[in-house]
């Protein structure tokens, strides 16, 4: 499979759905672990922003790494059990 085959999985509209939910409440709890007394304190540089904004891609990344890792292995398997017509 190429890399178009490949963003076309990523980009199907289940793949981006699960993954912005991911990347919103997994980063978000990462942006409080992390960030969160910079927050209070409103220490909030351009350079956190940032950094916050990672946090956020990060799990979305993951999440459609993985969903597309597990559509393309079951494409493979589908394609290995087609029924072969007799000789």
């Amino acid at each position: 499979m190429g890399m178009v085959e490949w963003l076309c999985l990523a980009c199907d509209a289940s793949v981006v759905r699960r993954a912005l939910g991911y990347a919103v409440v997994v980063g978000a709890i990462l942006i409080a672990i992390n960030h969160g007394a910079a927050i209070l304190n409103g220490e909030l540089a351009l350079d956190r922003l940032i950094q916050m904004g990672l946090t956020v891609v990060v799990p979305y990344l993951v999440s459609t790494f993985s969903s597309v890792g597990v559509m393309r292995r079951l494409q493979a398997s589908d394609r290995s059990h087609v029924p072969r017509s007799p000789p």
